[in-house]
């Protein structure tokens, strides 16, 4: 059985990495993932739309984390959501385990969803306040009529114990649980259907510092014991790359660079997630590193620059950046970016 997970646990990322193989086959291939949300009038006509998503492509095997990380607004949770399609795609295509998510109709997609479940940003409203937590836990079994009402509560004992909380807090209400102490809760609901993927929608950015490692950490646990997937949804720069095997950079909805997590911090190729990385505090004052400070404002989703969308804010703009969308192209193994820079 997992134990609690000790705040100053410290986190291995070498020790995952090499207990992990990649598989041939991917679990989950995201292609052309678009997500253009309407605008309308007060008279219900159509006015244009919010692209919040726009041609996102990657894969996610068996046991890894990918981490999609970007400024607010970029569209990442959105991404999460819309492959568990809480929202519904524009276009694109989800293959899990050779099927099409966005494909399934209503009753083949209630199956599925006990493949992959979510853990929500805010741990405060993403809990019934009015439900104890031990049926917030066994509701997705009573969903999807998995035992009976013993096997549900012992079953929902068991993942409380798992995610380190104690048996007898089965039967108090949300409100009676620190923030950390929710999240671990929206974990074990998560874990209830026995899922292969789980998307984390920032999942420690409303935890204090000092309860946001204990999570981390007990996320890296569980991974291990339940061979979980995780797309791993964050701003943080600093968290994802303790628990990312692979990272995603969003910007304005489009992925603009993809690699495994060293050689991403080792050598950015894209400008973007150059600035991004120079903007992470260094824990050594006297370690001097030059910032790279991008200018003026993010453009609106709803009407987005020709060419990149990067190219307003590039201090290494080009004239054909103006014009030319760049495709996310492979320029080193496992590493792609989308930039004319590398052309």
């Amino acid at each position: 059985m997992l134990q609690p997970v000790k705040e100053d646990t410290p986190l291995h990322v070498e020790d995952r990495m090499q207990n992990k193989t990649e598989p041939a086959e991917p679990l989950l291939k995201v292609s052309n993932l678009k997500k253009h949300f309407p605008l309308t009038n007060v008279f219900g006509r159509p006015t244009g739309y919010v692209k919040a998503v726009n041609h996102v492509e990657f894969e996610l095997h068996e046991k890894e984390t990918l981490g999609l990380v970007g400024e607010s607004g970029c569209g990442k949770s959105t991404t999460g959501r819309t492959l568990l399609r809480l929202t519904e795609p524009s276009d694109g295509e989800a293959i899990y385990k050779g099927r099409d998510i966005f494909k399934l109709n209503d009753k083949e997609m209630l199956k599925m969803r006990r493949e992959f479940q979510m853990v929500f940003q805010d741990p405060h409203s993403s809990l019934n306040p009015k439900k104890r937590i031990g049926s917030s836990v066994e509701e997705p079994m009573n969903i999807h009529g998995i035992g009976n009402k013993n096997d549900r509560m012992e079953r929902a004992l068991d993942l409380l114990q798992k995610v380190g909380l104690r048996e007898d807090q089965y039967f108090r209400y949300p409100h009676e649980f620190s923030g950390g102490q929710r999240q671990r809760i929206g974990i074990a609901r998560a874990l209830a259907v026995n899922p292969k993927m789980i998307v984390c929608d920032e999942p420690v950015s409303a935890l204090d510092v000092s309860i946001q490692s204990q999570v981390i950490n007990l996320l890296e646990e569980i991974q291990d014991n339940f061979d979980l997937a995780y797309l791993f949804i964050a701003h943080d720069l600093s968290v994802v790359r303790h628990i990312a095997d692979n990272i995603g950079v969003m910007y304005l909805g489009y992925v603009v660079e993809r690699a495994p997590t060293d050689e991403l911090f080792s050598q950015p190729l894209h400008p973007y997630t150059q600035a991004l990385l120079s903007a992470i505090p260094m824990p050594n004052p006297r370690i001097k590193k030059e910032r790279i400070v991008i200018k003026g404002d993010v453009p609106s989703p709803m009407n987005l620059p020709s060419g990149c969308v990067f190219h307003t804010r590039c201090p290494h703009v080009m004239p054909r950046c103006k014009e030319d969308v760049p495709a996310l192209e492979k320029k080193a193994t496992g590493h792609f970016v989308a930039c004319h820079l590398y052309d």
